[in-house]
């Protein structure tokens, strides 16, 4: 029997967190200098009371009420997205329009030429999420081609909640996995891409960003790849990946950024690295240090994706509708 302490993959827990989304903008550019003191998951195991920053000050310091701007540019992807067949235009309009949540920003983002910096925000949280989804699933790239996607012991590829649960394509999503060449990524990119991604985990499952079983997974790693394909260097990645994965686990993020303060250590110190690693990030990483941290309460709640339980995240209903969408 495998030695589930030796697989890096096991996943004991994953918690789907999502976010609440609200309104605002806010120029990030924010530095992330080394912490002065190395955090470990492992001390202080005793329960914390909530730090005194109230929550508000602390949330708008996780969760800038006006955005953070990413170092990349979308350009024209959204339409060459819609135009291999990977996002169904007409249904993902609809998906919003059912909702009357469809923006001239939405639009722009999804058949236009819009060369400015992106910028995540409460808002537009969950829009960019499914286009990153759409661009990780779609794209080229060993890392769908050869990773842990294709490991047998999974079922296929075809039975996660990031290829069966993206609902918005035209036909099988599974005809456009790894299957268009957006990008022309070269060695040190793709290594670039590659060591990132193995570092980078989420809270609703106990995988990094290199085994993109769920939804999140693969809209990082799509992320991930647009960022090298414009020369965005490796603590810049960092830096932009803990902010996305800020917005789209807000509760998760406030809790962590609540058990630092407690630490003495402010987020604005904080290693990207280290808080998005195995020990903060996974769903068991997070949830020691839930269970030390009083829970922040925020406005408006999450979405109720609800609990999955055991090995990678395979479709369930709830998944079905991607969480994201």
């Amino acid at each position: 029997m495998e030695n589930k302490k030796d697989n890096p993959y096991a996943i004991p827990l994953a918690i789907i967190i999502a976010g609440a989304m609200f309104a605002g903008a806010w120029l990030y550019n924010a530095q992330y200098p080394q912490t002065k003191n190395k955090i470990s998951a492992t001390e202080n195991q005793q329960t914390v009371a909530i730090s005194n920053t109230p929550v508000s000050e602390l949330e708008e310091i996780v969760l800038p009420s006006t955005g953070v701007v990413l170092p990349v540019s979308w350009g024209d992807l959204g339409a060459k997205l819609v135009s291999v067949g990977a996002i169904d235009e007409v249904r993902f309009k609809a998906l919003y329009d059912e909702r009357g949540q469809w923006t001239a920003e939405y639009e722009k983002l999804l058949m236009d030429n819009d060369t400015g910096q992106l910028k995540i925000t409460k808002d537009n949280a969950g829009y960019l999420l499914n286009l990153f989804w759409a661009l990780g699933l779609a794209s080229k790239n060993p890392i769908l081609d050869s990773g842990e996607m294709t490991n047998p012991r999974y079922g296929g590829t075809q039975s996660f909640a990031s290829t069966a649960g993206w609902t918005m394509a035209k036909g099988d999503p599974m005809a456009h996995y790894s299957r268009h060449k957006f990008f022309n990524l070269p060695p040190e990119q793709q290594a670039l891409v590659d060591k990132v991604s193995k570092g980078i985990y989420r809270p609703c499952c106990g995988n990094s960003t290199h085994f993109p079983d769920c939804n999140h997974g693969m809209a990082m790693l799509g992320l991930l790849e647009l960022m090298a394909s414009q020369g965005v260097n490796e603590q810049e990645m960092w830096q932009a990946a803990l902010a996305v994965n800020s917005y789209w686990f807000p509760d998760t993020y406030l809790t962590i950024a609540t058990y630092l303060k407690n630490q003495n250590v402010e987020w604005q110190d904080v290693k990207p690295q280290e808080i998005l690693g195995i020990n903060y990030s996974s769903a068991s990483g997070y949830a020691k240090i839930a269970s030390r941290v009083v829970q922040p309460q925020q406005g408006g709640g999450g979405n109720g994706c609800g609990v999955e339980t055991g090995q990678p995240a395979a479709v369930s209903p709830k998944q079905q509708s991607g969480c994201g969408l």
